[in-house]
């Protein structure tokens, strides 16, 4: 008999994510994938899971989910309350969950992202090799609703750790970017970033991370239609930079300024509205 989980309630949003698809943008497919693949890595180690294992994707918490089984979970990311059975839990390592008993989480103290490692995996099918959910194009199970019973995978030990402190949001963030491809579409384009300051949007989400504040002065028009990466700074012609995040377009006909390395896209993955943003050039 399948082990599973229900989810009694989601919260604001709760995502079926591994480590994404990558490798499939000429079939017009962005990698997708755990915004904080890092959280999500932790929480999989934690529970004995291979890192590659698909977890959920909590956004501001909220989620409320029922054990079928036995199992262990453990929930990563920024601080946040962790209730079983109506008790207090602690966050950042492992917690077995007897059959029947209720995990509640809260909303985290910073962040915006929390990732919930169960034992064995969410064991839903495969798509292109991953079972990441897709909001551009809709591959992978869709978004979680309320009362969803998620099958699980069969589990492994429990690693454990002394002690794995939460992540920390800052408040403001400075984010290095290389210049290019597009930057000659810019006047000057490593003094314009150097020298702007910026902070998050509240019309971000997993496909970009929108930012306001100086107007990068650029030429006039649109360039053909080309390839996107994650982490690329496209600026449309009102100026404000948009950062892509994993479930971005595959192409684009906006100039590229810079690319933002991939070990730093998981803070702006975290960042609130309202977070500063200061660009590095380097390179």
């Amino acid at each position: 008999m399948k082990r599973s989980v229900t989810v009694i309630r989601t919260g604001p949003q709760a995502l079926v994510q591994d480590l994404g698809r990558p490798g499939h943008a000429h079939l017009g497919v962005p990698p997708s994938g755990a915004v904080d693949p890092d959280s999500l890595k932790l929480a999989n180690r934690l529970v004995g899971n291979r890192e590659t294992a698909a977890g959920l994707e909590l956004l501001l918490g909220g989620a409320r989910i029922t054990a079928e089984a036995s199992c262990t979970i453990a929930v990563t990311g920024p601080a946040v309350r962790v209730w079983i059975d109506g008790k207090l839990a602690d966050s950042h390592q492992p917690v077995h969950l007897a059959k029947g008993s209720t995990l509640e989480i809260g909303t985290p103290d910073t962040g915006l992202r929390n990732y919930l490692a169960i034992s064995g995996g969410i064991d839903t099918p495969e798509e292109l090799g991953s079972r990441s959910t897709d909001l551009l194009s809709g591959i992978g199970p869709a978004p979680l609703r309320d009362n969803d019973v998620l099958e699980l995978g069969s589990p492994g030990p429990a690693a454990g750790a002394d002690v794995v402190p939460p992540l920390r949001a800052p408040q403001e963030l400075h984010v290095p970017i290389r210049l290019g491809p597009r930057d000659d579409w810019f006047d000057d384009a490593e003094t314009q970033l150097r020298q702007g300051s910026w902070t998050v949007s509240d019309r971000s989400n997993r496909v970009g991370v929108r930012l306001g504040g100086t107007k990068l002065n650029r030429r006039d028009g649109e360039i053909p239609s080309e390839g996107m990466i994650t982490g690329a700074v496209q600026v449309p012609p009102d100026g404000q930079p948009v950062v892509f995040l994993n479930d971005h377009p595959t192409t684009g006909g906006y100039p590229v300024i810079g690319v933002v390395d991939r070990d730093h896209l998981r803070f702006l993955g975290q960042a609130r509205p309202g977070t500063s943003v200061r660009f590095r050039p380097i390179g």
